[in-house]
């Protein structure tokens, strides 16, 4: 589970079990599970997980935000590779920007985030892809990102 928590985004199976089992064999939970679980659920929910090792399924996953989206077994790996391509088509430099922006301003107040987002943002007006991507919208047309 610590090991999902650790990533961007999280699909699974509607037949997917989650659980900090760890206090359950009397251990204390690692690859970060005590930062990113309570990030997602609250502390109150956290602590009840990792205190209990209680087992949840896929659907309180899901409700929970510890998931983002269910298919079913046979669904997911496709729908993993469709989102995979559809994020590898955007433009490289605004994605990568986007996803340092977003943990950047976890830890830090309204003005800085502000910040980092017109440094970001200055710098994506500056790519090829920012020039592709406004012409696309123009033109009507999918934009073909290069990553320049």
């Amino acid at each position: 589970m610590n090991l999902a928590l650790g990533c961007d985004i999280r699909l699974a199976s509607t037949s997917a079990r989650f659980g900090e089992t760890f206090a359950k064999r009397g251990l204390h939970p690692d690859w970060g599970g005590t930062y990113f679980l309570p990030r997602l659920v609250g502390m109150a929910k956290a602590a009840e997980l990792i205190f209990t090792g209680d087992m949840i399924d896929a659907a309180e996953a899901l409700r929970l935000g510890i998931v983002s989206a269910l298919y079913a077994p046979e669904e997911l790996l496709p729908a993993a590779y469709d989102l995979a391509r559809r994020i590898a088509a955007g433009p490289p430099v605004a994605i990568r920007l986007a996803k340092r922006a977003l943990y950047h301003n976890l830890e830090t107040d309204l003005r800085g985030g502000l910040e980092f987002e017109t440094f970001a943002q200055n710098v994506c007006f500056e790519t090829e892809d920012a020039r592709e991507g406004i012409r696309a919208f123009v033109e009507k047309r999918p934009p073909q990102f290069k990553g320049r």
